[in-house]
């Protein structure tokens, strides 16, 4: 008699390798801090950069910049140490987190400009090197940058630490592109959303891997995001619509809240 494996039809083989790949993202997804990369991961990606970045203008108008840039930096204090309290992933956690990082990190790369003066080359060339050093020190300790190993305290502060850095490295490229470049908002969101789409076409024609694939495309975001956010709520001698940074921040904020309210579900769904 010939073993089982042996015997076994191809379509029985492959129904198993469905079945251990379908356990093994369970588990995975039981321990890890981050969701699952989908399409609806990268939507409310895009939304919290957009909402980030006009909050993070709404409060400094509104307060002192000092006072502002204070309760940013709070909220963020705040939405992370609730991240790393909680001992896997739980999606208002997760994106309240991210959205607070948009603010603070937005908060950070405009005081950088404005505060000191710095032109927006520089503070791009300078994030960009901040977040190089991010991912060596990260590579160096872990061995890998992929999002779906972050299931230790170690690797979760890594994980954050490139978040915040990517957040104000998108935000000194949009401005790079809006202001020193003189596109304007619209041009410059369009040139990022025709940009964002070359790792998805390199890792689909199999020329990029998925870790470089996904890093490009996470601080591409950034840019993307905020720059059609200001388009709408800027005046128009800006370019803008001029909807304001206060309703925008609010349709975007609510926009974020039913996201998350379905990838709620969703994740309730798959825990049983």
């Amino acid at each position: 008699m010939m073993p089982e494996e042996l015997t076994a039809s191809p379509r029985a083989k492959d129904t198993v390798a469905a079945g251990d790949r379908l356990q093994k993202a369970v588990a995975r997804a039981s321990v890890s801090k981050v969701p699952e990369v989908t399409v609806l991961f990268w939507v409310v990606k895009i939304l919290t950069t957009g909402m980030g970045e006009t909050t993070s203008d709404f409060l400094v108008h509104s307060f002192e910049p000092e006072i502002a840039l204070g309760l940013g930096f709070a909220a963020l204090v705040i939405s992370l140490v609730l991240q790393f309290r909680v001992r896997r992933y739980i999606p208002w956690v997760y994106w309240t987190a991210v959205a607070m990082v948009s603010v603070f990190g937005t908060m950070a790369a405009d005081a950088v400009h404005v505060g000191l003066g710095v032109p927006y080359l520089a503070s791009t060339l300078f994030f960009t090197v901040a977040l190089a050093v991010v991912f060596l020190l990260w590579h160096r300790n872990e061995k890998t940058l992929s999002i779906h190993s972050i299931t230790t305290r170690r690797r979760e502060a890594f994980y954050w630490a490139a978040v915040l850095t990517t957040f104000a490295l998108g935000t000194a490229t949009g401005d790079l592109a809006a202001y020193s470049l003189g596109l304007g908002y619209l041009a410059s969101g369009i040139m990022f959303a025709v940009v964002i789409a070359v790792p998805a076409l390199a890792r689909w024609r199999r020329l990029l891997a998925a870790i470089p694939a996904f890093w490009f495309a996470y601080i591409l975001t950034r840019p993307l995001g905020a720059s059609f956010s200001d388009w709408t709520a800027v005046s128009p001698d800006r370019g803008g619509l001029d909807w304001g940074t206060g309703p925008v921040s609010l349709a975007l904020a609510a926009a974020i809240a039913v996201l998350v309210t379905f990838l709620t579900i969703g994740w309730k769904r798959a825990r049983k």
